[in-house]
């Protein structure tokens, strides 16, 4: 099963933030707020869908759920 991704542009638009800030922090910390993206062939970067709905949803993309 594939996870969903986003564009830079697409996650940055849902996040209201502008495409070259998530851009600046992948380059300064190699991550934004915890979410890493994976870098495709042709160098675009696709962000996982489903850590943008937890970073919205005030948690850490990055961590794991606890029940």
């Amino acid at each position: 099963m594939k996870t969903e991704t986003l564009s830079t542009e697409a996650l940055a638009e849902s996040l209201g933030i502008k495409p070259q800030t998530l851009r600046a922090n992948l380059c300064r910390n190699g991550h934004y707020f915890g979410i890493r993206p994976v870098k495709m062939p042709n160098r675009m970067l696709r962000w996982p869908s489903d850590a943008v709905e937890r970073l919205t949803a005030g948690q850490q993309a990055g961590a794991a759920q606890c029940n």
